[in-house]
């Protein structure tokens, strides 16, 4: 990553030094040169993007939010502020090690529950003698965790911001509401 971005600044600082030399005079040669002025702008804005460790429309609460990485404690959210994501936001706190989750395992995680709105926790199974256990992409779980578990690997704590339409829907679920976006911390104990 850091290599485009030195490409991209490299290219950047030559297109400017070589149109610093060049007149107004519409040649050939100056036109390419604002070509690849473009070009290194774009070059640099795309490795900005990719070298971004969350996509920009996550909000910058989200990607601050700090989840401590001790994977033997119960883990706290704190409420975040501004808009929920429209899609899955995935973020590992802590990677695991072994293989990695696929559709189909069996899995056994720990896990916190928060309602993004208002901050307010509504499930943990850490307040339960054993962790939950339920298989990968069988719809026996929220689609979000069915599509968000996936590539964890066991040792791992990753926070998931799940949206409605992933989650509970307009129906909601018990004490979570109607079309309620939900932040869930889950750590991965093993996969059999």
């Amino acid at each position: 990553m850091r290599t485009r971005a030195a490409t991209a600044a490299l290219l950047a600082a030559a297109a400017l030094g070589i149109a610093a030399c060049g007149g107004d005079s519409g040649d050939p040669i100056e036109q390419s040169v604002k070509e690849q002025e473009k070009l290194a702008a774009q070059a640099a804005t795309t490795t900005t993007a990719t070298t971004a460790t969350t996509p920009a429309t996550d909000g910058p609460t989200i990607q601050k939010l700090e989840i401590s990485t001790d994977v033997k404690k119960k883990p706290e959210i704190a409420k975040p502020s501004g808009e929920p994501p429209t899609k899955l936001y995935s973020r590992d706190i802590v990677e695991g090690k072994g293989e990695a989750a696929k559709s189909g395992d069996s899995v056994s995680v720990q896990y916190v529950g928060v309602s993004f709105s208002n901050g307010e926790e509504f499930d943990a199974s850490w307040e339960r003698p054993d962790p939950f256990e339920f298989q990968l992409g069988q719809g026996s779980v929220i689609k979000g965790w069915d599509e968000g578990v996936v590539g964890m690997r066991p040792g791992g704590r990753r926070l998931l911001v799940i949206p409605p339409d992933l989650a509970y829907g307009p129906q909601g679920q018990g004490s979570i509401g109607p079309n309620e976006t939900l932040l869930f911390v889950v750590d991965l104990e093993k996969i059999s």
